[in-house]
């Protein structure tokens, strides 16, 4: 099982040194990869209607990619993750350009988790249909791996258009991982067709053991098996308890997930030093080095 982190996105800050630290840190301790949430934009909870999602406009989020980027340049090793980037509030040719030179620059240590969101207003606001998002994304993971693959792609289908054209530079892998977030039963079936990798919210396998079930099914549906499908659940902080931390770690090691990925955001950590210091302990807890 290769076990990463969560970057704290919401609770971590904004200064550039304090953000090279936390990439290098993460790599020196052992850990696999770095995932982080994706949003453009926030909502204002006062407005007409009102606002009952978990983000606002005053939670700060860092733009994955350029995140990503700037982490590449100070690491070696190191893994990146989208969990999840929202795929179709974003243009498809945009996403595999931005994808592709990320992939090339940290020299091919992108793996790209999607999804369809929940933020009616950030679709809004990116001028995207927030209603036929699930239909869409499926035509955006094939044309991904088209304009990831071939040089020239002609494309034509029920939202893109592309003439003869195609991306230059081509990632390092051929093509990128394309992991699925949610867990409707839609969303395991689409995985199932089209993904490589599942990366789920519950928190504990027993919490996923009917998810589970309907993912393998699912995936014999499509001709697949679970051996070649990967599984990176979150693993929270909580009371900070190693006992718990191995409990959970070890029942999705059962369940056969292939990653776990630690998350320090929602302990009522307030610098980046608190969030580190939970990392160092996790990871010698874990024996990652």
């Amino acid at each position: 099982m290769r076990i990463g982190v969560v970057f704290p996105q919401t609770e971590f800050g904004n200064d550039p040194a304090a953000l090279r630290d936390y990439a290098q840190t993460v790599e020196g301790l052992g850990y696999s990869h770095i995932l982080a949430y994706d949003h453009v934009l926030g909502a204002n909870p006062q407005r007409p209607g009102g606002w009952s999602g978990p983000y606002t406009y005053q939670h700060p989020f860092h733009e994955v990619f350029v995140l990503f980027s700037f982490m590449a340049a100070v690491t070696r090793r190191i893994e990146f993750a989208t969990g999840i980037l929202i795929l179709p509030q974003r243009q498809t040719a945009l996403v595999a350009k931005q994808a592709a030179s990320l992939d090339v620059l940290s020299g091919g240590r992108l793996r790209l988790g999607v999804g369809i969101g929940w933020n009616e207003v950030e679709y809004q606001a990116l001028n995207e249909n927030f209603h036929n998002r699930g239909r869409r994304i499926e035509e955006q993971v094939e044309l991904l791996r088209r304009l990831w693959r071939e040089p020239l792609v002609t494309f034509s289908g029920r939202w893109h258009t592309i003439p003869d054209s195609g991306l230059n530079p081509m990632p390092v892998q051929q093509p990128i991982p394309i992991w699925f977030g949610g867990h409707a039963e839609a969303v395991l079936e689409r995985m199932s067709r089209l993904g490589d990798g599942w990366m789920p919210g519950y928190r504990t396998a027993q919490d996923a053991r009917f998810a589970l079930e309907k993912l393998e099914e699912h995936l014999a549906a499509a001709g697949r098996s679970r051996a070649n499908f990967g599984i990176d659940p979150r693993l929270p902080f909580g009371d900070g308890d190693p006992a718990r931390w191995q409990a959970i770690r070890y029942g999705w090691q059962q369940a056969g997930a292939s990653h776990l990925s630690f998350n320090t955001m929602g302990a009522g950590f307030q610098s980046p030093g608190e969030h580190l210091q939970a990392l160092v302990k996790f990871a010698r807890e874990m024996g990652l080095k």
